[in-house]
């Protein structure tokens, strides 16, 4: 180099991004902690030119997440819709309209495909698995459930952890539907939303074979029990609730998630025992984990995956804010 000379430009800078967040296209949809591995499975779409695409990603340890140096991933035929239905395997609903059965092999590292069964013509954006584990319900965009009594779109179904022949279902004809497929009149109208708001979300009672918890776009939890088919309980927890989560063994905390970027953690008078604002976007989903019963995993929008520490000791309870239906 020549004296007095300036020196040479330095080569543009190479910013090192995570894959999870490059171009802010890798949305996760949803978590699932593998209950009899303790393994994180985390479903996730993103754009890549004009393909909408999918991958499954699995970390052995779920705090890891969502770091990819710890996990194998796998990429799917399309974007993963709702949570998956854990029965012989894990099957992922696609929103091409198939639905997907994957498997994890022997050292539980890689994500093993054993099928893909297109069943509808539209985005399918529903899989729960009947308690038998080898019935599985499907739910999609274009006609819903095939045996559906909904004048409107399904928004949500889930199979009863108790009886193999019994789910629920609820739809944008703001009506929710227990089916009972031995029973005489199969479908029955749980007369809890006279409030005229839409039910977004079900979930069954782990423990109690005859109550369910649903939410609504007002924000509103209530829980019903079947056998009058009315309302025990509600209160008011978020702006617009979009997700229920019981903890499988911490009996009897509830998740809550909403589209005004909150998880709250309630108990079984609905009070409220835990809340978050730690995501900036929309909440996805949430899942707990079935070994650490302290540790609550949600993914949102802001491309996000989030571990959770409750306390120990449930707080003082704040009472349920009661909601006249």
């Amino acid at each position: 180099m020549r004296q007095g000379a300036p020196p040479p430009p330095a080569p543009p800078a190479t910013a090192v991004r995570s894959p999870w967040r490059r171009a802010c296209s890798l949305l996760p949809r949803w978590p699932l902690v593998l209950p009899v591995h303790g393994a994180l499975l985390l479903g996730a779409c993103s754009l890549s030119a004009r393909c909408w695409a999918g991958s499954l990603w699995l970390f052995k340890d779920p705090c890891a997440a969502p770091n990819e140096g710890f996990c194998s991933a796998v990429q799917t035929e399309a974007g993963v819709a709702g949570r998956p239905g854990l029965g012989t395997g894990i099957l992922v609903a696609s929103d091409s309209g198939a639905v997907e059965l994957w498997e994890l092999d022997k050292n539980q590292t890689l994500i093993v495909s054993e099928f893909c069964k297109y069943e509808h013509d539209d985005i399918m954006s529903t899989v729960s698995v009947l308690s038998s584990g080898t019935q599985v319900l499907l739910c999609h965009a274009c006609f819903s459930l095939s045996f559906t009594a909904h004048s409107g779109q399904v928004t949500c179904v889930t199979a009863s952890p108790h009886k193999d022949s019994m789910f629920l279902l609820c739809g944008e004809d703001n009506r929710i539907l227990l089916w009972g497929t031995r029973c005489p009149k199969p479908a029955l109208q749980m007369g809890c939303t006279a409030s005229g708001y839409l039910p977004t979300s079900l979930a069954w009672h782990p423990q109690q074979s005859e109550v369910f918890v649903f939410g609504v776009v007002s924000g509103t939890v209530s829980l019903v029990n079947t056998k009058s088919a009315r309302c025990a309980l509600s209160s008011a927890v978020h702006s617009c609730v979009t997700g229920l989560v019981f903890a499988p063994r911490r009996i009897p905390f509830l998740a809550t998630i909403s589209e005004d970027c909150s998880l709250a953690v309630l108990d079984s008078e609905l009070s409220e025992v835990f809340r978050s604002q730690a995501h900036r976007d929309f909440v996805r989903d949430a899942t707990w984990s079935p070994l650490n019963h302290s540790l609550l995993t949600t993914v949102g929008w802001d491309h996000q995956v989030i571990h959770h520490i409750l306390p120990t000791e449930p707080l003082a309870a704040l009472g349920p804010k009661s909601v006249s239906e």
